[in-house]
């Protein structure tokens, strides 16, 4: 079949099936355009709590599939690839942040949105990347131990003098492949454009940035500029998306190197494939994701109080 043939039948099921599609925007375009919503992971998670749809299929990773069912538990959860994960989400264990926790009884413990179920339920509030700044400013204790992106972290610190850091080394593996040195060679190769970062990368990288933010962030920045030429220092797929997006202005990726495997794996036959087993008209693929009671109502908390501190 041809893709569009494939997007036809992804259209028609879903719609047959009672299913919302959440795609991440690191996802390719063919899956974007068979998509109810598409953007940052937690803005996803609202999308499907809001909407009527009994079964819901993030196409992203674990981590985000989870958040999904924690504030939907009355929905089906369907990650289309059960091996797609987060390297970061699972770069701290449980029982490291116990000891933690014990080593510093009076700091607040502030978990990124990129952590597992299981995590969050050690944590005391939850941060987007766009929320970090204004969720932990509304903290009223001054020591604050982040997990797990110390870049993030310190991205954050430097906007928060009044407040006291303690990170863990943890981070993006794609977004710590980017360099100064990186930045310079595409200033050099592309004067006139500007440069739009994600706060996971490097300290000396996001002070050389015009723009830090998330990537749904970075895309409506790129989308509102008077600038025609922007160098991208996030996940490859955006550089796709906004060059079809907005086919007047020029993207280039930061590093060539900048793709997430983890997110690569989901593909445009994954979510039909897993559509036709949800349905009982294939053999089974794909996963649901099943949190039990008591993880599911500690870890949302930390949720509760982002949200309640204005994330």
């Amino acid at each position: 079949m041809k893709i569009s043939e494939i997007q036809e039948k992804i259209l028609k099921l879903k719609k047959e099936l009672d299913f919302c599609i959440l795609v991440h925007a690191y996802q390719t375009h063919d899956i974007v355009e068979i998509a109810d919503f598409v953007g940052d992971s937690f803005g996803l998670a609202q999308k499907a709590a809001a909407c009527p749809n009994k079964n819901i299929m993030m196409c992203g990773v674990r981590f985000m599939a989870e958040t999904v069912k924690i504030l939907s538990p009355e929905k089906r959860v369907f990650l289309p690839e059960p091996d797609a994960g987060c390297p970061m989400a699972e770069q701290l264990g449980y029982e490291e942040l116990k000891k933690l926790r014990e080593e510093c009884p009076d700091h607040t413990v502030v978990c990124y949105i990129n952590t597992t179920a299981k995590l969050k339920t050690l944590c005391d509030v939850c941060v987007t990347s766009s929320s970090a700044i204004k969720v932990i400013e509304g903290i009223e204790n001054d020591k604050i131990l982040f997990i797990p992106d110390c870049n993030l972290g310190d991205y954050t610190a430097k906007r928060l003098p009044q407040k006291s850091f303690r990170f863990i080394n943890g981070g993006c593996p794609i977004h710590l492949r980017i360099t100064a040195e990186d930045v310079a060679l595409a200033k050099e190769k592309h004067p006139n454009a500007l440069v739009a970062l994600h706060p996971e990368c490097r300290p000396n990288v996001t002070a050389l940035a015009d723009y830090v933010g998330s990537t749904t962030g970075i895309m409506d920045f790129a989308r509102k500029s008077d600038a025609k030429e922007f160098i991208i220092g996030t996940e490859s797929a955006i550089v796709s998306h906004l060059a079809i997006e907005c086919p007047e202005k020029r993207f280039y990726p930061l590093h060539k190197e900048l793709i997430c495997k983890n997110m690569k794996l989901t593909t445009i036959s994954s979510v039909y494939n897993t559509l036709l087993s949800t349905g009982g008209l294939a053999a089974p693929y794909g996963e649901e994701i099943l949190i039990d009671d008591d993880t599911r109502t500690k870890a949302k908390r930390c949720i509760d109080e982002m949200l309640r501190l204005g994330g």
